[in-house]
């Protein structure tokens, strides 16, 4: 939960509904594709999405959640992809990389503690990480969920027209 020292340096535009809305977006897509068993077999997902304008160097990793989501029943998990999607989103946030970037050209960023899975993406500063699916389509459905909520941001600045400065 962000801090009220921390809700100044929040984003404008990104909102919890923001972000509720992009996973929205991105759901059809992922739930068709989860009825492939290529995609990954668990039939549960979770995604975690960044506050973008909240850093290392300004918040603690659990102040900088925006919005997390679960498909399929939670009390059936075989796993903890809770956990997991937030061990790849904080690898993310930490380096500002996909965690992919990180596991396979960047190995020397790892520190004790981070996660050797990969499923985060950031883009233009939009961290979104996802587990419960292969770890490509984790990254995958990470990246469309992410394309949603700039997409998004892009319209809202569009149609934004309340002076020069934002309020």
């Amino acid at each position: 939960m962000m801090s009220e020292k921390n809700a100044s340096h929040a984003s404008h535009f990104v909102t919890t509904e923001l972000a509720a809305q992009a996973v929205g977006m991105a759901l059809p897509l992922i739930e068709k594709a989860m009825q492939h068993s290529f995609v990954g077999e668990s039939g549960f997902l979770f995604v975690v999405v960044m506050q973008p304008t909240l850093t290392p160097s300004n918040a603690s990793f659990e102040e900088a959640i925006l919005y997390e989501h679960a498909i399929g029943d939670r009390a059936r998990w075989d796993a903890d992809y809770a956990g997991f999607a937030r061990a790849k989103a904080r690898l993310s946030w930490k380096t500002g990389l996909d965690s992919h970037v990180v596991q396979t050209l960047r190995p020397h960023l790892l520190q004790p503690g981070d996660t050797v899975l990969w499923g985060g993406v950031v883009l233009d500063g939009i961290i979104v990480g996802v587990s419960g699916a292969n770890a490509c389509y984790d990254e995958a459905f990470a990246g469309v969920v992410a394309m949603c909520l700039r997409g998004l941001v892009k319209d809202m600045r569009e149609r934004y027209r309340k002076g020069l400065f934002l309020e």
